[in-house]
């Protein structure tokens, strides 16, 4: 069966509408919002899509910005390169940059969670792009990351990264039963279950059950261990206004991982939830929203 064109189709009464922007040699699926030369970047994790920003799409569309909520390559109906090099961090934070010139926007902020969150952090270190702001969720800085890993807490609970490196199991057990797996990512760890019902649920198996997708997906981890990018950040400062924004029943990053961050974020606000999960902005939207039209009121 043909999958649909688009992963997502938004209600009629959201103001988001979806349609495909060229970008980097790769065709991003891209849901947006709003409108002007303010521009609000949001990039999803694994294994999400931009479906995840449908609760704070409007709401910053509200605030003056217009929002673009591409699915990254590889993900949904965006493209999906072959190849383990083809997600080294390089070729995503090129992504985000190319992103960025084809919107004409004046000014930019990126909007991240997971993986990218992953990406943000190392946009903003390497400073491909003038960015305004940044707001991260539920992933430490690169530097925390770097000395956490080290320890056990941290360690037994990045145990799935290294799991995700065997070839085609992952794959294989990720994609059984209808992607049922991928269900219970976000069921079995959210905290507020209620937010997740089935058809929510749904759009994540389908869009993982596209012909090569978690390969795709997947390979993200696989770049990241097996290639130095990651390694590759300076000094690590990131001098923009940041928000981080952390759901503190995170299963699969400590909450420790958030310590220090002012160290290289000298402009840095954290906010941390409690009875909230790793899936932040989808688990506690009403929390998040309110933290995030606060921090762009003040803001400067």
């Amino acid at each position: 069966m043909t999958p649909p064109e688009f992963s997502w189709v938004p209600a009629a009464d959201s103001g988001i509408s979806v349609r495909f922007v060229e970008a980097n040699g790769q065709r991003f699926e891209l849901a947006e919002c709003g409108a002007g030369d303010r521009l609000a970047l949001c990039l999803h994790g694994f294994p999400e899509l931009n479906f995840s920003w449908r609760h704070q799409m409007p709401l910053l569309a509200a605030k003056g910005w217009r929002v673009w909520a591409p699915n990254l390559r590889g993900y949904g109906a965006t493209s999906r390169p072959e190849g383990i090099d083809a997600y080294r961090i390089g070729r995503l934070v090129e992504d985000v940059a190319a992103l960025i010139d084809v919107s004409g926007a004046r000014e930019v902020m990126l909007v991240a969670h997971d993986w990218g969150a992953i990406v943000a952090w190392m946009f903003a270190i390497r400073q491909l792009r003038p960015l305004k702001r940044l707001v991260i969720m539920n992933v430490p800085h690169p530097k925390c990351a770097e000395r956490e890993i080290r320890y056990w807490h941290q360690l037994k609970k990045s145990w799935y990264m290294f799991f995700f490196q065997i070839p085609g199991l992952p794959e294989q057990l990720l994609a059984a039963n209808g992607a049922d797996a991928v269900k219970n990512a976000f069921l079995s760890s959210a905290a507020n279950k209620g937010r997740f019902p089935a058809d929510v649920l749904q759009v994540y198996a389908d869009a993982a059950l596209r012909p090569g997708a978690l390969t795709a997906m997947l390979n993200y981890y696989r770049a990241l261990l097996r290639r130095p990018d990651m390694r590759e950040v300076g000094d690590g400062m990131v001098h923009v206004p940041t928000l981080m924004v952390w759901g503190e029943e995170d299963v699969a990053i400590d909450i420790r991982c958030t310590d220090g961050t002012d160290q290289w974020v000298p402009k840095l606000e954290l906010h941390k939830l409690p009875g909230v999960s790793h899936w932040v902005q989808q688990d506690a939207p009403g929390q998040v929203n309110a933290i995030l039209s606060d921090w762009l009121d003040r803001a400067v």
